[in-house]
């Protein structure tokens, strides 16, 4: 096919037609120089046609959009084109409510009050917004996970309540809270008393043992579900939708933990704005006493059942390496890896009677830990407290379990103490040589 220039000439064409019309060509080449060289074009493939099918609705309305743009070059430039639609925004996630107390009073009402009235009244206010928000946490996550996968039948319902716990029956006893704050709010916003209100209501804290003492093996199995795709799509939808926050399920779970940790900051913030003659100063002292007492019975429960979880977990490869006193034991003082010289790696649990070895190995995609050689008791054990630079002592991870006097070991584990401390010990075919233990983070 050919077609004429302006001169009469006669210019190849091959084919363009399938792309571009006639009109479109004879205009664009009437205000092009007629001097211009045109180049014979190919076979010419629209950049839509490029792009894949796909199943993705963004991606096909980004693809369509390309094909209109494509086609509108074909109109006159007189013609009005519509505009391009965007494309809708990501929805932003959710946001607390950060407003201060201070923020709710007028001009006129903040000036009658002293810099110290207002922060103990900023202090209280923030132990009322606690309650209400860890209110709306523990609804959320039972109206938005736990209640949607026993619908949809992600997990069992027994499954379900080994992970969630009673979080239902939490949520009456931080409304009690609330409600006594909000009674004793007065028409101008301020708290005159608080003492005694948490007083008798902090002891009714000590319902979240079984929860807090629960938490571990809780962890372990939703993690073990997460390998689920059907688990795993679920909880992946969730933390992208705005009422997330951007935050996990387990977050929402460890909330109420996290929260119980927070009361005795927040109650000697209270008191540290607090007069010394008001009568809010001997009953928020008492408050600060009975909350101290109850995290530490939280803590024993919680500690005796992470040691119970362990020792469950201990596989057994012969019957002599069964010591009673590992059942009798009712705290984990601390646990940790190492590799020996062969590059094995090894669990290593110190308990309150024995110090034991292990194996982590996984048997029915559970994880278990196999017991390594004998378990050494802790009375062969002497510590000793290491200072800064004392570690230098030309042992290492490769000798950690060779028969040499003076081999040793230094490994990293969880210890209660805030500094480090050492386990040297002989060296026998039983036991480590030598070991350091250095503090890590609980």
């Amino acid at each position: 096919m050919v077609a004429y220039d302006e001169l009469g000439s006669l210019v190849p064409i091959k084919r363009t037609l399938q792309v571009i019309d006639y009109q479109n060509q004879a205009n664009k080449e009437s205000e092009e120089p007629s001097t211009k060289r045109v180049r014979p074009l190919g076979r010419v493939t629209s950049l839509a046609n490029l792009i894949s099918p796909v199943k993705n609705g963004a991606v096909r309305r980004f693809g369509q959009t390309i094909q209109a743009s494509f086609r509108s070059d074909g109109k006159s430039p007189g013609m009005p084109q519509k505009p391009c639609s965007k494309a809708a925004a990501p929805t932003p996630p959710k946001r607390r409510n950060s407003m201060l107390w201070s923020e709710t009073l007028d001009v006129h009402q903040k000036g009658t009050l002293s810099t110290k009235e207002i922060k103990r009244q900023e202090a209280i206010f923030e132990l009322s917004r606690g309650e209400q928000d860890l209110i709306e946490d523990l609804q959320l996550a039972r109206k938005a996970y736990h209640d949607p996968m026993l619908k949809l039948s992600i997990m069992s319902e027994e499954e379900l309540t080994h992970i969630f716990g009673n979080l239902d029956a939490y949520i009456p006893l931080h409304e009690d809270l609330l409600a006594q704050l909000s009674k004793a709010t007065g028409r101008d916003g301020t708290v005159g008393q608080i003492g005694q209100i948490v007083v008798c209501w902090l002891p009714r804290l000590n319902a979240y043992k079984d929860y807090c003492s629960n938490q571990l093996a809780a962890k372990a199995l939703l993690d073990q579900k997460k390998q689920d795709r059907r688990v795993q799509d679920f909880l992946q939808r969730c933390l992208e939708s705005p009422f997330s926050r951007k935050l996990d399920l387990w977050s929402f779970l460890d909330i109420p933990r996290s929260r119980l940790v927070k009361y005795p900051l927040l109650l000697r913030e209270i008191l540290k704005h607090t007069p010394p003659e008001h009568p809010d100063t001997a009953s928020l002292e008492e408050a600060i006493t009975i909350i101290q007492g109850v995290l530490s019975d939280i803590n024993m429960k919680k500690g005796e059942s992470e040691c119970q979880y362990y020792i469950d977990k201990l596989e057994y490869l012969d019957d002599r390496q069964k010591d009673p006193r590992i059942e009798q034991c009712k705290s984990l003082l601390c646990h940790g890896e190492l590799r020996n010289k062969s590059g094995t790696k090894l669990h290593v649990f110190l308990f309150t009677e024995l110090l034991v070895l292990t194996r982590p190995v996984t048997r029915n995609e559970r994880q278990c830990f196999q017991v390594y050689r004998q378990p050494i008791p802790v009375q062969d054990l002497v510590l000793e407290d290491l200072q800064d630079g004392d570690v230098r002592m030309g042992g290492s991870f490769r000798g950690a379990f060779s028969n040499a006097d003076k081999a040793k070991n230094i490994f990293p584990s969880a210890f209660s103490r805030p500094e480090p401390c050492a386990v040297p010990h002989p060296a026998s075919e039983r036991c480590l040589p030598q070991a350091a233990v250095a503090q890590l983070p609980p």
